[in-house]
């Protein structure tokens, strides 16, 4: 038996032809086509949604463990893509927090809605696609999103083969810093499932919400919507993006989201005048200066007030360490908020 043997085929493309097909892709996925100048001086575009992200080439135990993780999450994680008329406008991931016999219900990103260049404002009458664990296409229909929070709330037709993530309320205690999270994306046009492991950090995040945690987990724009979980598989989070750490917005922060849009249809912030962070997010001069007046000091630290606000009407200053609220120890900003 003889092998048949690979033969080249000549190829003759027009130069115009395939500046077209180039422009016609670019189009469709949302993206400005590079100019020529751009394209000679050897610029791309990066930061697509198309980007993976992953970091489980190694064979460790550590890479073994995320893997199972976010295989057992899978069957919940989603992707979605916006469109206007034929034109896609965003990409994020998903996840099915609620599966009821006639409908499933995603949380993700309201950057999926959010018009281009004035993030305050919401585009109307936007198709959305939600592609599912196995691949398929379902229609997407948007019930609830809050703009502060930057959230949304996707339903779409029920599948039986997929199932809702279990989303508790979690304690962000010392065991949750010690232990390895993994957030979870996955592509849209691909289809696959993608996971990066990371560490929680004392920090607050540079984006303009103090709610937001910080884990050291690295991904790409395809992640932004989908679900941060921790060793145990326990739901922790949704992510956001950032170029070395990914923010999440916590699932005590989510879930009373979820309580105010069914009770309300809205989400009802409080507005503090204050600024709040965790003591051991700030600078080792007032840390030490804290630990001089109280050497078992433990809460959270004031980071600044408004004059004139509630909180500086209650008398809380800039400075000040808040340990208990209604008789809760607190370890984090996001506590109080959640109280509140």
């Amino acid at each position: 038996m003889h092998k048949r043997q690979k033969t080249s085929s000549l190829l003759n493309f027009k130069l115009e032809d395939f500046k077209s097909r180039l422009r016609r892709l670019y189009m469709l996925r949302g993206y400005p086509m590079p100019s020529e100048s751009q394209r000679a001086a050897g610029m791309h575009l990066v930061n697509t949604f198309e980007e993976r992200f992953d970091d489980l080439d190694g064979y460790s135990e550590e890479h073994a463990l995320v893997k199972l993780l976010a295989s057992s999450m899978s069957n919940s994680v989603v992707s979605l893509a916006s469109f206007e008329r034929n034109v896609r406008r965003f990409t994020c991931t998903g996840t099915i927090f609620r599966h009821m016999p006639y409908e499933m219900t995603i949380l993700t990103s309201a950057s999926l809605v959010r018009c281009l260049g004035d993030e305050a404002k919401f585009v109307n009458k936007l198709k959305i696609k939600v592609c599912l664990p196995n691949g398929k296409l379902a229609v997407g229909k948007l019930w609830k999103y809050d703009c502060n929070y930057n959230i949304a709330i996707v339903k779409t037709k029920s599948f039986l083969e997929f199932h809702g993530a279990h989303i508790h309320g979690v304690q962000f205690n010392s065991e949750l810093f010690q232990t390895n999270l993994v957030a979870i994306g996955r592509c849209y046009e691909s289809g696959q499932l993608m996971a990066s492991s990371g560490m929680l950090l004392h920090k607050n995040s540079i984006l303009d919400c103090q709610e937001l945690m910080v884990a050291t987990c690295k991904i790409t724009k395809a992640g932004i919507g989908g679900p941060l979980i921790d060793s145990s598989g326990n739901f922790v989070g949704m992510n956001f993006y950032s170029k070395d750490e990914t923010p999440f917005l916590p699932v005590s922060i989510l879930l009373k989201c979820f309580k105010h849009f069914e009770i309300s249809g809205r989400v009802v912030k409080p507005s503090l005048g204050l600024r709040v962070g965790s003591l051991g997010a700030q600078k080792l001069s007032i840390c030490e200066e804290i630990h001089r007046s109280f050497p078992h000091a433990h809460g959270i630290y004031v980071e600044m007030v408004l004059d004139g606000s509630p909180a500086a009407l209650s008398g809380i200053k800039g400075g000040d360490l808040i340990s208990t609220l209604d008789g809760v120890a607190l370890s984090n900003a996001q506590e109080v908020l959640y109280i509140l």
